[in-house]
């Protein structure tokens, strides 16, 4: 089976064929560093790096570029509201965002361009732009005219009908007509500004993207990426300009967004005051717990956080690392054991439109199989036990999951929900000891009672079938 995306551009399912054979350029639409990144944003970090980790997987050659938009609207405002220097906020936001990304194991990608960085790529492209007829200067500005590109509107499928309607109500008496927008805004006082042949300023939005991909990619390359959110305008700019300034199209060959994060079913938002950020998220939860439930759907689909939904994807992982745990501390004998396919598992699911859910569902599968063959009291084989390992690697590899020391996580969880729980570890084990000696002595009733103790304090446990009794803080 060869590799299909969902292109965004053509509406549909293609098979990927690089621009060039064995090599992928690929660009990601990254922060503006202006407050701590939201879920939002990790989950289009983790989306983006599992695709770059699965395309080294299949043999290409990657080079994968994620800006940073280190000059914005937004960043100017926080400066003047806290007395900052605007440049300090972004590369505080920044550095946070990177920790957090080293967190979530998201590899760093191939280049990471700031825009502050990359001024005089953009007032070369807004001149060649304006040579072709499709910008003009209007006072300090320079904006685009989006009549004149014909193209405008494929990827989000919006007409320019329903625009004029829509851009009617904000008149701006400096654009020539409605639709059009900033490639260069004119210096305002105590706005940062570079020198351009308009006069000082600063770059638009949509010109930073179109001119950093350009000049480290090309003119056009293989895949352009970023949440849904950016469709429009911003991806439907950039195409625009891209296009308009070179005359080759496409600009991008395949345009793949990931889909948005929900908090309990309503849209993330700080006006609802249902706003999570990354470095808040990972105070409560294990990172490997959150990429897991990052990448438990399908990546275009929605995704609602929900406490349940979190706690969920730590029981799963838990699952899967009590199973390695058993399974690797087995005596050893003459069983071949259960066979993992991770090359079969990640073809499957991966050259299917980057289908995670595949994965996971296939590695499941793995996991009750090794359950069932440790409960029939076989044992398995040091090769068996090289074999399966080897195998999880691959998987760890691509999706940079299931990669830690099952027992240095199973114990990660413990300390994590012991924060929290109403009860201490030495307390747990002294009530399981308890427990254990109640059962020896056949007084059911009081190991009943120890159990329901340990419940109503958050603590759940397990009965093993080498006899053994683990233990979790429940939600």
């Amino acid at each position: 089976m060869s590799l299909k995306i969902y292109n965004v551009l053509a509406h549909k399912k293609e098979e990927f064929q690089p621009l060039t054979p064995g090599k992928v350029k690929m660009y990601v639409c990254g922060i503006t560093p202006y407050d701590e990144c939201h879920l939002g944003h990790a989950r289009a970090a983790v989306v983006f790096d599992v695709i770059f980790r699965y395309l080294k997987y299949a043999g290409y050659e990657v080079t994968y570029v994620r800006n940073y938009t280190d000059v914005d609207d937004k960043i100017i405002k926080r400066a003047n509201e806290t007395g900052q220097k605007w440049s300090d906020i972004s590369k505080k936001y920044i550095a946070s965002y990177q920790a957090a990304m080293e967190k979530l194991g998201v590899q760093t990608p191939s280049q990471e361009p700031l825009c502050t960085e990359n001024i005089p790529a953009m007032t070369e492209l807004i001149q060649r732009l304006m040579d072709r007829g499709l910008a003009y200067v209007s006072g300090a500005d320079v904006l685009y005219r989006v009549r004149k590109f014909g193209g405008y509107g494929r990827l989000s499928g919006k007409r320019l009908d329903e625009l004029e309607a829509g851009a009617r109500i904000e008149v701006d008496e400096k654009k020539e007509d409605p639709l059009d927008f900033a490639l260069w805004k004119g210096a305002k006082p105590g706005e940062p500004s570079w020198d351009s042949p308009w006069g000082k300023g600063r770059p638009g939005w949509h010109i930073e993207c179109s001119a950093m991909s350009m000049k480290i990619l090309g003119e056009q390359f293989d895949i352009h990426g970023g949440g849904r959110d950016l469709a429009f305008p911003h991806h439907e700019n950039e195409i625009a300009q891209s296009e308009g300034a070179t005359g080759k199209d496409p600009f991008a060959r395949f345009w793949i967004h990931n889909g948005f994060v929900n908090i309990n079913a309503e849209k993330m938002s700080k006006s609802l005051g249902n706003f999570r950020s990354i470095p808040a998220i990972l105070e409560q939860w294990d990172p490997e717990v959150v990429r897991y439930f990052l990448l438990s759907a399908h990546y275009a689909s929605p995704l609602d956080f929900t406490e349940d939904a979190m706690t969920n994807a730590r029981e799963a992982l838990a699952r899967v690392y009590e199973t390695l745990a058993r399974f690797y501390d087995a005596p050893e004998g003459p069983d071949a054991g259960p066979i993992l396919e991770a090359d079969e598992i990640l073809r499957e699911g991966m050259d299917d439109d980057f289908n995670t859910t595949v994965v996971l569902g296939r590695l499941f599968d793995t996991v009750r199989e090794l359950n069932k063959f440790l409960d029939q009291g076989k044992k398995p084989s040091v090769d068996a036990k090289a074999s399966l390992w080897s195998e999880l690697r691959k998987i760890a590899e691509t999706t940079g999951l299931f990669g830690s020391q099952p027992k240095e996580f199973l114990e990660r969880q413990k300390k994590i929900g012991l924060k929290t729980a109403a009860i201490s570890e030495e307390e747990i084990l002294k009530l399981i000891e308890d427990r254990k000696a109640a059962r020896k002595a056949k007084d059911f009733k009081r190991s009943d009672a120890i159990r329901d103790e340990l419940s109503s304090k958050g603590v759940r446990i397990k009965d093993n079938p080498d006899g053994t009794t683990s233990w979790e803080i429940k939600g």
